[in-house]
């Protein structure tokens, strides 16, 4: 053990320093495929200790890597070998709950599933919320500003978070716990750390904002025959429910009938042979009128043309089980792959231009081998995208981005929605910023970390 690593040690004790084995056997990505390739691993139990560690590492010109639960997809955590990874797992904790006020404090390591399982406990809601909310946590979320199923209605995690703690790359603690829903004090510091990606500093701690914990929910499946069928869905969703449209989620039949059909692994609610399948969520405070309103709306889909298929979920089970075709994301990998997952955003009424551009670029240029699946969430202009080949060689990869990235520049769009930079997108944050945004960027890197310590190569 180094000289570094043994002051370490004696600053987070025997629980919190893992090396050797213990390092190389944890994984590295939330599939398993790969390892944690850091000289060690630094847990530390509170904001002290990090604070004490990363003055250590700062003297010492360490690389620091802050990691959360592993479950990005743009490799935002990747290690070197000489590296030192940060896991804020020894802080999961709850520390406070205002249901008045409705906010919540916790460790930046605590599972998003645990937060939303509290706020439950008092008859709230943590409204931010994906698939991986078992294994993804809050200062994960934070540092990639993650979006997921209810963006829609609740908005991104910049949207739910009032106040944050974290520590900078010489050890400076910057407590900014504010539980204030109004706070117009000068600069909202906060913003520099969310969707950061712990490139300026490791968040230790936040307040989150809560939600009225709803008395209804429902679900429904609607089977749709073009996507200006989609959107005219969508107009007429928000028009029809207003503010309880939690989740408006889109399936082309590139993801629904090799996952929920042909996989074995779901029982499909419709069958295939449909161009686009919409979950559509509303939740509300009345739950006899809330039903009545949505199988009204849902009718009304039905009776005008715009869904040619429905089914509507009669227990929470059947909801579950309508959600799990949506988040089976393994068996969309397993499917899938060899290819290139994409998170991009752009403009509701250009996505079905887009998606039948990439359509025909991947058809002139890999032939019948090639393989777009398409979904995502719609209703906030988020389109999830894999895209590949066989056979999948050296230059496949930049080739396919090229096609998906440039795509988006007639319409204004991102190459991320809610994943972050990391390193996978790294190269094509031009086409979404400018050069004179990304010369901020690096000034404020620059003033918050100058040895350059704090995840190095991501983002920048």
């Amino acid at each position: 053990m180094t000289e570094l690593l043994e002051r370490i040690a004696a600053i987070v004790g025997p629980q919190g320093l893992l090396t050797g084995e213990d390092v190389s056997g944890r994984a590295a990505d939330f599939m398993g495929l790969s390892r944690v390739q850091a000289q060690a691993i630094v847990r530390p139990a509170s904001t002290a200790e990090l604070s004490a560690v990363m003055k250590l590492c700062h003297g010492a010109g360490q690389v620091v890597v802050p990691a959360g639960g592993y479950t990005g997809l743009v490799h935002g955590a990747d290690c070197q070998p000489g590296d030192i990874q940060i896991s804020l797992e020894r802080m999961r904790g709850v520390d406070a709950i205002d249901p008045v006020g409705r906010t919540m404090t916790v460790g930046a390591g605590c599972p998003v599933q645990a937060a939303q399982e509290a706020a439950a406990e008092h008859g709230l809601k943590f409204a931010v919320d994906w698939g991986a909310r078992g294994s993804a946590t809050i200062g994960g979320g934070i540092s990639t500003n993650a979006g997921g199923n209810s963006v829609v209605r609740y908005g991104m995690m910049r949207d739910n978070v009032l106040g944050l703690e974290a520590v900078l790359a010489d050890g400076t603690v910057i407590s900014s716990l504010n539980v204030l829903l109004k706070n117009n004090a000068a600069y909202d510091l906060k913003q520099l750390f969310i969707g950061s990606e712990g490139t300026l500093g490791v968040v230790t701690r936040a307040v989150l904002k809560l939600q009225p914990a709803p008395l209804s929910t429902n679900t429904a499946l609607l089977a749709l025959d073009s996507f200006d069928a989609v959107q005219r869905l969508f107009v007429h969703a928000g028009q029809r429910l207003g503010a309880m449209l939690t989740s408006f989620e889109v399936m082309w039949a590139s993801y629904y009938e090799p996952i929920a059909v042909n996989s074995g692994r779901h029982n499909p609610p419709l069958p295939a042979g449909y161009a686009c399948y919409v979950i559509v969520e509303a939740s509300g405070t009345d739950p006899e009128r809330d039903a009545d309103l949505f199988q009204t709306v849902l009718g009304e889909t039905l009776e005008q043309g715009i869904a040619l298929d429905a089914v509507i979920a009669a227990s929470q089970t059947q909801a579950q089980q309508i959600w799990a075709i949506r988040d089976d994301i393994e068996a969309l990998f397993h499917y899938a792959m060899p290819a290139v997952t994409f998170d991009v955003s752009l403009p509701i009424v250009a996505m079905d231009g887009y998606v039948r551009e990439l359509e025909g670029k991947a058809r002139e240029v890999f032939g019948d081998a090639a393989k777009l699946i398409v979904f995502g969430h719609i209703g906030d202009g988020n389109l999830h995208i894999l895209l590949g080949t066989q056979p999948f060689e050296a230059d496949t990869r930049h080739r396919i981005e090229d096609m998906v990235y440039s795509a988006l520049v007639p319409h204004g769009g991102s190459v991320s929605a809610e994943h972050g930079i990391g390193l996978e997108k790294r190269g094509w944050l031009h086409i979404t910023r400018s050069a004179e945004e990304i010369a901020l960027m690096k000034t404020i890197k620059a003033a918050l970390d100058p040895k350059g310590i704090l995840n190095p190569g991501k983002v920048l």
